[in-house]
């Protein structure tokens, strides 16, 4: 969930350091014409262009603020188009990205929180982007795998609230973390709807005023932090049933482009980064190692669809992915306990460190996948 950052960025700094979470923004110097550059700051977001033609669009970015920040490309309603999280004070990055014409905003986020400073800008009507056909089928698998995972995860949560309705505290704790596995592995496509994500995954401090508490992090406080069962949380779980009920009928409708799976997966390793490594996801029971692998898995399902076409233009780069995600999910295996993963509050802060390495070395290479693709 990306709502709440002001904690975990505070988190990060005691797992690794700042660097390490810079470290996930591509180091990049680029100075092509045809980049729409944005200089992010702590109280600006300048772009250098705000009308291009539509098509695949590069991105140069440049923080030159005090504090890390993200960047974001917003359709109406606040759907997300693209995004690039954890982008150092001093850092670039690029983003490449296929968006179709319209008119959007694009929005720099100072210490990865709030709304953003904005900008608008238009997207007239240019050339379709021209599509390997290899791309359109790793399109076409991408679509079915998320519909898959939306599938597979309500019976799971029925299990869950079921259990929570019966009152059975214990039942409800060992059906909370499998619960959640699929949203954790296709969580950009659900946050690109802008509203679904709110409603089921926020946690407390990513509210904002006025706003109720609901979804899963609301009910994992009265299981491990109240250990008890109340009426509201009853309540509660019948609304994330109807809200995930929502999620499954709208995800077939997500627009997914080869660069958008790309960007989503570098995104799910920015979400381990953030939320998984430092503890701050899962704080009350615990369960991060479950939502990382989904994560991972997640990231990992987008790259293999993806690496054919990437492997022709850029067979280093797929090498290299190649060994790192293997060596993220050896060190992940270590950790295994029975059908899951040992509680993290288990894990000290030197081994927290060696988990942030490895996936802040997996995330650099993944960055440039959609410029890959987009060749």
């Amino acid at each position: 969930m990306r709502a709440a950052r002001s904690s975990a960025v505070t988190a990060i700094a005691a797992v690794a350091s700042l660097a390490a979470v810079s470290g996930c923004a591509e180091k990049s110097d680029a100075k092509g014409s045809d980049a729409i550059r944005i200089t992010a700051s702590d109280d600006a977001c300048e772009v250098s262009r705000t009308t291009f033609p539509a098509g695949h669009v590069k991105l140069a970015v440049e923080n030159k603020g005090s504090k890390v920040t993200e960047v974001y490309v917003y359709a109406p309603g606040d759907r997300i188009v693209t995004e690039r999280e954890n982008i150092g004070s001093g850092l670039k990055a690029n983003i490449t990205a296929e968006i179709k014409a319209g008119t959007y905003e694009i929005a720099c986020k100072p210490g990865m929180k709030g709304h953003g400073i904005r900008q608008k800008i238009t997207v007239t009507g240019g050339k379709t982007a021209k599509r390997n056909p290899k791309l359109d089928k790793a399109v076409a698998d991408y679509r079915a795998y998320v519909q898959a995972q939306a599938d597979e995860t309500l019976p799971k949560v029925q299990e869950f609230v079921d259990a929570i309705k019966k009152g059975d505290l214990e039942a409800a704790k060992k059906a909370y973390a499998p619960s959640r596995v699929g949203w954790e592995r296709t969580e950009p496509v659900a946050e690109s709807f802008g509203d679904i994500d709110p409603k089921v995954d926020l946690r407390e401090d990513g509210l904002a005023k006025g706003q109720k508490w609901t979804g899963w992090h609301r009910l994992e406080k009265s299981l491990w932090k109240a250990k008890k069962i109340t009426a509201e949380d009853k309540k509660l779980a019948d609304q994330l049933v109807k809200d995930l009920k929502d999620w499954q009928k709208r995800v077939g409708t997500a627009d997914i482009t080869p660069t958008g799976m790309a960007n989503g997966a570098k995104e799910l390793l920015d979400e381990v980064q953030t939320g998984k490594v430092t503890g701050e996801e899962e704080r009350y029971s615990h369960t991060d190692l479950v939502d990382f692998e989904g994560n991972v898995d997640g990231a990992e399902k987008s790259y293999q669809l993806l690496e054919p076409v990437a492997a022709q233009n850029d067979p280093a780069l797929t090498k290299d992915l190649d060994k790192r995600f293997a060596a993220v999910k050896k060190l992940l295996d270590t950790y295994r306990e029975g059908d899951g993963f040992v509680s993290y509050d288990t894990v000290g802060q030197a081994k927290r460190k060696e988990l942030s390495d490895a996936v802040n070395a997996l995330a650099e290479p993944l960055s440039k996948l959609a410029a890959a693709v987009a060749k």
